[in-house]
């Protein structure tokens, strides 16, 4: 497929030009013409161009891409390094950001509410381009118990910060995957049993045990790897591309 039809294949699918953003979402950095071969992954970072690059990837499709705003314009050091390497090698960068997250179908948001077993009720901003989404447990659980379902789902031990009644349980819950945390007021405004984003502030721990909120930091790359994937398997399923899932570690 051609490059550019592809970025607009991918525009329609996620309503991108529908959304204001931090950063273009779509191409954003121009290779081949034709494209077959797709890598995805969370971040575009120097590892995962070098994983593209060693698979011979036409394109390489990221929830993070580059020009974020208030970044330095410059292409030069790290950023200039990652950008040639995309140029030297032919290879297509395609980002799309909060087109991602609040996608009903393939986002990010909606991939871990199936993922942890909740069942979504709505927008925790309540509009259909909501960031924050809230649900119901399929069935109730402790804190204790629901921080091992994270663990178990995510590979990845969550940071749980227990209201002052830690015996509290379990029943609805609001999420936001990436750096959502500041959206625990809301949930706690909606009287919410639980929240859960991938980042966590000095802030947060304090607003959970006021507010007598179960809070879960789940990590901002754990909590995001669902999203693009589970684009590039669409992109497979539906449009017969040959699509390569690449997770490069990351803790945070």
């Amino acid at each position: 497929m051609n490059n550019l039809k592809l970025q607009s294949l991918l525009n329609d699918k996620l309503s991108a030009t529908q959304i204001k953003d931090y950063a273009p979402n779509g191409l954003q950095v121009e290779g081949v013409e034709n494209i077959k071969k797709i890598v995805t992954g969370v971040t575009a970072s120097q590892a995962l161009i070098d994983e593209a690059i060693k698979q011979n990837a036409d394109a390489l499709l990221v929830h993070h891409g580059y020009f974020w705003k208030g970044e330095a314009e410059p292409i030069v050091g790290m950023k200039g390094r990652r950008i040639r390497a995309l140029i030297k090698n032919d290879i297509n960068l395609y980002g799309y950001h909060l087109p991602l997250d609040i996608h009903p179908e393939l986002g990010n948001n909606v991939q871990l509410a199936q993922l942890l077993d909740i069942e979504i009720e709505g927008g925790l901003e309540g509009h259909a381009q909501s960031i924050a989404l809230y649900g119901r447990l399929k069935a109730p659980l402790t804190g204790a118990e629901f921080a091992l379902r994270i663990a178990q789902v995510l590979d990845r031990e969550p940071l749980h910060i227990a209201p002052d009644h830690a015996d509290k349980v379990i029943e609805t819950v609001g999420w936001c995957t990436g750096g959502g945390q500041d959206y625990i007021q809301l949930a706690a405004d909606q009287n919410l049993d639980a929240f859960i984003s991938g980042e966590i502030a000095e802030r947060t721990t304090f607003v959970a045990r006021e507010q007598g909120i179960h809070y879960f930091s789940a990590g901002h790359h754990a909590t995001e790897r669902y999203g693009i994937k589970a684009l590039g398997e669409w992109l497979a399923q539906e449009h017969g591309f040959e699509v390569t899932f690449v997770d490069i570690h990351n803790p945070v």
